[in-house]
């Protein structure tokens, strides 16, 4: 038996939730003392790789559309991308500060998959207005990783992506299968779940 949707939901929430937490304390502090330990270091990168790859289990047991299937996997992908890009940096196996582009380019790729794949309008239920809500965060959200990338001291830039990631799992912890939104729900959206 599958648990239902926002179950995941939630479990990627406490993901995006550690992975803000762990990026606004590496702004607060600064780099060099967040690196002091170097399992600190590895912290984020890795827990971003490894969403990426939980992401695949999402995609093959909990899609029910080909858009489903190709959104959770582009996710899947940008994830991993991002990750391995800076595990290889902090590795010092890639040199390149460019390859912090990696970050902007996954949300990039999430707010799209996030936009395409919601079928139904803002109101037609909670989940609708939140996929839509989450995909403009993740765009407009891209904007923050993006600047750090050529201001990487900037602690406006790297703690407003941090803070990004915190309102999206925000979000995606008040995510439930079918529940009105702002007292609507459309009559075609199916019996209410509590």
């Amino acid at each position: 038996m599958q648990p239902p949707a926002q179950f995941v939901h939630w479990m990627f929430a406490t993901g995006f939730l550690l992975l803000g937490l762990c990026l606004l304390g590496k702004a607060i502090v600064g780099e060099e003392i967040w690196n002091r330990r170097t399992w600190r270091a590895y912290l984020w990168p890795s827990l971003l790789f490894l969403m990426g790859v939980l992401m695949w289990p999402v995609m093959v047991f909990f899609t029910n559309s080909t858009i489903h299937m190709l959104a959770h996997g582009s996710w899947a992908q940008a994830m991993m991308v991002a990750g391995a890009a800076e595990l290889g940096l902090v590795r010092g196996k890639l040199q390149s500060p460019y390859w912090r582009l990696a970050l902007p380019f996954a949300l990039v790729v999430s707010g799209t998959a996030l936009l395409v794949h919601e079928q139904n309008g803002w109101l037609f239920a909670r989940s609708a207005f939140l996929h839509h809500a989450l995909g403009w965060t993740s765009l407009l959200g891209s904007i923050f990783p993006l600047v750090a990338v050529f201001r990487p001291r900037s602690l406006v830039w790297s703690s407003g992506f941090a803070l990004v990631l915190v309102v999206v799992a925000v979000m995606l912890y008040s995510d439930r299968d079918v529940a009105p939104i702002f007292g609507h729900l459309s009559p075609v959206a199916g019996e209410q779940h509590r």
